[in-house]
C-alpha cells in the first residue's frame, strides 16, 4: 500500500486522489515531518518500492536494502 497524500482545506483533510476504501473505514493519519521536495519524496518513495519488490523475490537482502535506504535519506544537521 502506497501513502496517501491530503492537504487541509477549510479545516479538513482532503485527498488528492480517489480511494478504494469502503465507506467509514477509519485511517490512521501520520504527519509527515521531514524537509523533502516532492520531487526527492518521489524518488524516495520509488527507491523504496523497488526495494521491497526486490525482497519479497529475494534478489536483494536485508542488509542491502538498508543500505540503499540510508544512502537516500537526507543529510542530517
Amino acid at each position: 500500500m502506497s501513502a496517501l497524500r491530503a492537504k487541509v482545506q477549510g479545516g479538513r483533510l482532503v485527498l488528492d486522489e480517489p480511494t478504494s476504501f469502503a465507506e467509514g473505514t477509519l485511517i490512521d493519519l501520520v504527519v509527515a515531518d521531514d524537509d523533502l521536495e516532492d520531487a526527492e519524496r518521489a524518488r524516495l518513495d520509488e527507491a523504496l518500492e523497488r526495494s521491497l519488490a526486490s525482497a519479497r523475490e529475494g534478489t536483494i537482502d536485508a542488509g542491502d536494502l538498508l543500505a540503499e535506504i540510508a544512502r537516500l535519506e537526507p543529510a542530517c544537521g
